[in-house]
């Protein structure tokens, strides 16, 4: 067992807390009436199309049917030999941006190693960034996508955290190139972490994320940073999909498919909602 292992810290929360329960919530995720409609089959010779990856990172009973639509295309596309899992600070544990290079993530599914070769090229690319695993230690909008991986790849998973502070342009470019000169050479995907409008009517959050998701299918990173800024849309998570726009452009990635856009509001009527988008970004 790795010296560090990272606990979890929204087991039972944003997800269910024991492994029994929590693959019967998985699969009710991929089932679900928001959901892909089935369970995904992993093909170990798929095309490998697929470069990054969009996901919301609320709890599971809300946004995970969203999700599903994502792990379901990486079923379909093959086994990449590395993750890297890019999220945002939500302010829990401090405010540093952070790339953990050693030891281990634990859900109820089992721990997930870090890649540490991997996780060591992107970090020497962000001198600025933390290297302690203690400022993830909090932090869920990673947490929250691992279980997901571990039930398609199962002990086949390897990872990389990446967590993002500031969410302006500039970060997201020096993130984003320093993922695609650590990936370039590697058959990686990139999953961007976040949630999109929060907290206002159905009608409104879908109008503003009609707005950002524009931007995210034209592959258009700085569109989507000053849009989100000059509208005053509240995604969280603009800095990890801007910055997976960009390295997987540089990769060679040419379209972006959009899969699935829910609310809260579709699971539990309320007169605010938050926004969840699930989409594909392809060579």
């Amino acid at each position: 067992m790795p010296e560090e292992v990272r606990r979890p810290v929204v087991a039972g929360q944003f997800y269910a807390g024991t492994s029994t329960e929590l693959m019967r919530q998985i699969e009710e995720c991929f089932t679900h009436r928001l959901g892909p409609g089935a369970l995904p089959e992993v093909r170990d010779e798929g095309p490998r199309r697929i470069l990054g990856v969009i996901s919301p990172h609320a709890g599971y009973v809300f946004s995970g049917a969203t999700a599903a639509h994502g792990y379901d295309a990486l079923a379909a596309d093959g086994m990449p030999d590395v993750f890297v899992v890019v999220g945002l600070n939500h302010g829990r544990g401090g405010l540093s941006s952070a790339v953990q290079t050693s030891g281990a993530w634990e859900t109820p599914l089992g721990t997930v190693p870090i890649a540490e070769e991997v996780a060591g090229e992107i970090a020497g690319r962000l001198p600025d960034f933390s290297f302690d695993p203690q400022d993830m230690a909090m932090e869920h909008s990673l947490e929250v996508q691992l279980p997901f991986l571990q039930y398609l790849y199962e002990e086949h998973l390897m990872f990389v955290p990446v967590m993002m502070s500031d969410q302006d342009l500039d970060s997201a470019r020096a993130v984003g190139r320093a993922l695609a000169n650590a990936l370039a050479d590697l058959d990686a995907v990139i999953i961007a972490s976040t949630d999109m409008t929060h907290y206002e009517q159905a009608s409104s959050a879908k109008r503003k994320d009609n707005l950002l998701i524009q931007r995210i299918e034209a592959l258009d990173a700085e569109g989507l940073v000053r849009e989100r800024q000059s509208r005053g849309i509240s995604m969280c998570g603009v800095g990890p999909v801007a910055a997976t726009i960009i390295a997987a452009t540089a990769l060679g990635a040419t379209e972006v498919e959009s899969l699935a856009y829910s609310t809260s509001g579709d699971v539990m009527p309320a007169e605010q909602v938050v926004g969840y988008y699930s989409a594909v970004i392809r060579r």
